[in-house]
């Protein structure tokens, strides 16, 4: 896969070159490369930004730096690359979204300062390139390149051969299969006893089957109190008798549609 970023801050982008990225990146599997947007700038002070049409505080991203740099990256390439917007305005970044994108050969991406790209770039990439604009969550930071890392590296583990146990993500918080849409519950390692905590006894038993009941209760539990959103958007196909009693012991209900409610989370229309 290869990874573009078009950055004004390349040094933020320094954490690629450490762990399983770094790694990756090291074997080849992943083809990084970092950008510096005041490269394709024309003035002696490289200027990146503007004062906002209409008014208003802050400044805007010029885009005939955006245009020049996103042209030359994409025409140095083969293929059709995912253009990635890191934006609070964007589509929520999920595992299922992680999941397509690691699917994809080539991701760019464009992590903004200031006030944001001016929305011509956009609308001008849109139309030949598959553009996503992609939201790390409900706030708002200071720039694009810690969403571009978080994104990275959901992307990355995703990889094959990135992960040192090829099955180490499928049961992850948000993966795929019998865990789906739950958060993935406690975990334990040696030693047995630690400041007179121990661990729980059936991950001593060495019955698989009691083992893995325990997890999908434990997460269950932990959905339930962190995530009550994720219970209510369980299918009634995804959960067996077993769910069904831990989630009646939890306080949630089952209507005749096979959805679940608890009168103290609210429904959103």
């Amino acid at each position: 896969m290869r990874l573009d970023v078009v950055t004004i801050f390349p040094e933020y982008l320094e954490p690629l070159n450490v762990s399983l990225v770094g790694k990756a990146r090291a074997r080849g599997q992943l083809d990084v490369r970092i950008h510096h947007l005041r490269e394709w700038t024309h003035d002696r002070h490289h200027t990146v930004d503007d004062t906002p049409y209409g008014g208003g505080p802050g400044m805007v991203m010029k885009p005939d730096p955006w245009g020049e740099a996103l042209d030359e990256v994409i025409g140095s390439g083969e293929g059709e690359p995912v253009i990635v917007v890191p934006t609070p305005s964007g589509r929520p970044f999920t595992q299922q979204l992680a999941q397509e994108l690691s699917e994809r050969p080539w991701l760019v991406f464009t992590p903004a300062r200031y006030e944001g790209i001016d929305r011509r770039v956009i609308e001008e990439y849109a139309e030949r390139h598959d553009v996503r604009e992609i939201s790390i969550g409900d706030y708002v930071l200071a720039g694009g390149e810690a969403p571009v890392l978080v994104m990275v590296e959901a992307v990355a583990r995703l990889l094959p051969g990135v992960l040192g146990n090829a099955d180490s993500h499928r049961d992850d918080s948000f993966a795929s299969g019998a865990m789906a849409s739950l958060l993935e519950g406690p975990v334990y390692t040696k030693p047995p006893l630690w400041r007179d905590r121990g661990i729980p006894e059936v991950l001593l038993s060495g019955h698989h089957g009691r083992v893995e009941r325990w997890r999908r209760d434990r997460a269950l539990e932990r959905t339930s109190a962190h995530r009550p959103d994720l219970i209510r958007e369980l299918g009634a196909g995804t959960l067996d008798r077993h769910d069904r009693a831990t989630l009646a012991e939890l306080g949630w209900q089952e209507d005749r549609n096979g959805r679940f409610w608890r009168p103290d989370v609210p429904v959103e229309e």
